[in-house]
Order: C-alpha cells, then sequence, then structure tokens
C-alpha cells in the first residue's frame, strides 16, 4: 500500500493532475446546491449555527416498526436523558444467525444534522440491509454548544451502553457483540478514529464484557491541521460541499477555546499521533474531488507506519458526501467494500 505522508510530499504533482469534474446527474447537483446553500447560511461568522433556521429545513425520519421494502425495521433508544443522547436502531426483520454491529456517526462539520435527518436515516437503512448488519446511528452533542470532547464521550459511552445493555427489545433478530464495528463519515470519521483510540486506550469496562471492537471504518474523515496540503490547494472552490473555509468555521467551532487545528483532534496525522496497542483494523475510505483527501492518505500512513492493520480505498471519482446519492455508482461500491472489510475482519 502505497502512503503520502505529512506536509503533502506529492502536492505539487497533484496539483498539476486535477481531475476533471464528474458529470453527476442533476438531480444530485440540486440536491448538493440547496445542502451547501442552507449549510453556509446556518454556519454564521460569528461561530454559532443558526439552529431555528437550519431545523427548518433539515427534515427528520420517523422510526418505524413495520419492516420497510428491504426489510429493515428502526427505532430509537435512549442512552443518557439529561444530555439529549440517544441513537436509532435499524435491523433486519429477521436472520438465520447472530449479525454483526455497525456504530455510525453522521457527518456535518461536528455542528450539523442528526441520526434521523433523512439523508442519515436511508443511508443507514442502506447499510442495514446490504452489509447484513445491526446499524447503532449515534445522535451524540453538537458543537459549538458541545465541544470537543464532548462527542467522542457520546461516542464511548454509546459502546459502554451496548456493552452493559445491549440492543433494545424492538430489535429482534440475534446479534454478535463481539463483532462491534464502528464507522462514520467526515465529522463522524473523526470520530470514530477518537473512540475507537479512547475505547481500546483504557475506557473500556474494566471488567468482561462481550462487545469487541472489530474495526473501524473511516469514510471520508474529517482532519486537518495548521498546514495546508496539496489538494486543500488544489480543489479549494473547485470541488462540491468542502471549501477551506468552511473547514476552518468547523474547527474554529468545535475545538476548544483558543486552540489551532494542530490540536490533537484534529492533527493525527503525523507520527506524534497516539494509537493504543489495542487499535482496531481499519479502513480508510478516500475521494478523488475530496479537498480533505490528502489528510485522509496521512492519517491511514500513520496507521501503517505505527504497525496497524489498515486498508485504503480510493474513489478517484468521488465528492465529499457521494455516499448519500445512492444513484452514484461510487455508493454502491462502498457498500460492497464495508462488507468485505467487515467480513474479512471479524
Amino acid at each position: 500500500m502505497e502512503m503520502e505522508l505529512e506536509g503533502g510530499s506529492n502536492g505539487q504533482e497533484t496539483a498539476a493532475r486535477a481531475p476533471p469534474p464528474p458529470a453527476l446527474p442533476w438531480m444530485v447537483q440540486l440536491q448538493l446546491y440547496i445542502i451547501v446553500a442552507v449549510g453556509r447560511i446556518a454556519m454564521s461568522r460569528s461561530g454559532t449555527v443558526h439552529r431555528r433556521f437550519f431545523s427548518a429545513i433539515d427534515r427528520s425520519a420517523r422510526t418505524s416498526a413495520r419492516s420497510d421494502k428491504n426489510g429493515v425495521r428502526s427505532a430509537d433508544v435512549t442512552v443518557d436523558a439529561s444530555r439529549g443522547l440517544w441513537a436509532r436502531v435499524f435491523s433486519p426483520s429477521q436472520a438465520s444467525a447472530p449479525l454483526p454491529v455497525l456504530v455510525y456517526f453522521h457527518g456535518g462539520a461536528f455542528t450539523l444534522l442528526s441520526a434521523s435527518s433523512i439523508p442519515y436515516d436511508d443511508m443507514c437503512r442502506r447499510f442495514c440491509h446490504g452489509l447484513g448488519a445491526v446499524v447503532v446511528s449515534v445522535n451524540y452533542r453538537l458543537a459549538p454548544e458541545h465541544r470537543c470532547p464532548a462527542a467522542y464521550d457520546d461516542g464511548v459511552d454509546v459502546l459502554r451502553h451496548l456493552a452493559s445493555a445491549g440492543l433494545p427489545d424492538d430489535v429482534a433478530v440475534p446479534v454478535d457483540l463481539s463483532r462491534c464495528f464502528l464507522a462514520g463519515d467526515s465529522a463522524g470519521g473523526n470520530i470514530v478514529h477518537h473512540v475507537a483510540q479512547r475505547w481500546t486506550g483504557g475506557m473500556a469496562p474494566s471488567s468482561p464484557t462481550i462487545l469487541r471492537l472489530a474495526g473501524a471504518i473511516l469514510i471520508q474523515p474529517f482532519f486537518g491541521g495548521e498546514a495546508r496540503t496539496g489538494s486543500e490547494e488544489r480543489l479549494d472552490g473547485k470541488a462540491w460541499v468542502v471549501t477551506v473555509r468552511d473547514s476552518d468555521w468547523a474547527w474554529r467551532a468545535f475545538l476548544p477555546e483558543g486552540a489551532d487545528r494542530n490540536h490533537p483532534a484534529a492533527h493525527v496525522t503525523d507520527e506524534s499521533a497516539d494509537l493504543a496497542d489495542g487499535f482496531p483494523p481499519a479502513m480508510v475510505v478516500v475521494g478523488g474531488l475530496d479537498p480533505l483527501q490528502d489528510w485522509q492518505r496521512q492519517y491511514a500512513g500513520v496507521l501503517d507506519k505505527k504497525g496497524k492493520v489498515v486498508q485504503l480505498e480510493e474513489f478517484d471519482e468521488a465528492i465529499h458526501g457521494f455516499f448519500w446519492f445512492p444513484e452514484l455508482p461510487e455508493t454502491g461500491k462502498l457498500t460492497a467494500k464495508m462488507k468485505a472489510f467487515m467480513e474479512s475482519s471479524a
């Protein structure tokens, strides 16, 4: 596996071979335009989020005890009512053998969206059906009201809840918590790393537990640093969804007051990154039209150098957030790659 490490070692070469934008279906382009426009209006210059405005656009899906066309049902489970921590559980109506569990963390720059947002409800239903897994989508607390490390704390506490209480009675199929995978996209991919690190670094229950982290799937994870990478410079303002300005805003909203982008929450892409001995096998998904791609490759390179099992999956024509759209060919390929990774890591 070839890696591009810290400092954008191939930045000039990358800049010289900028790929043409993909021919996205017009409905995808329209949805992206609306998503990006609404998100940028919600993210105010003062560093706050216009929650009332965004909630009017961010439509929520309801749970359903009845199976959908793919045999998937959903239910919400409360983890800690005092802080509004809950998760949405997606399960098939039947299974002949115990299923793995995929604990999912949604994206949204640490500040937007939820486990009930329609795009994530739809996506987790597809994962449940396509992966043959029970999906637990975590509704973690959002910044800037709840800065780092609130989202990481929430992720660990959801794992503790699963380890002690298991899944709700609404889940009618058998599960195997020794095959528990973490997955997340963008900011959720960042959370996956830090939850896995905390869990395997000493925050798992001291008493024996049936929950075992079998793997981590980071889909276009959101990492960064004070330096600018070649892909950030090459694609800034030219790629869908992410710009340098957007990324900087998100880090200011999420990181502790006064911290810069070299804070350990953001900058886990050099050899000083702390990794627990038991850090699970990881799959890192990179899109060729994502400005964050250099950070993601650097992260995979760090895992590899530190002796961790890492699988780097490249989708050359993938924009940031491609997985929201089932009509894009990369989305089906991603599910197939995730399924193969889970089967090989269990």
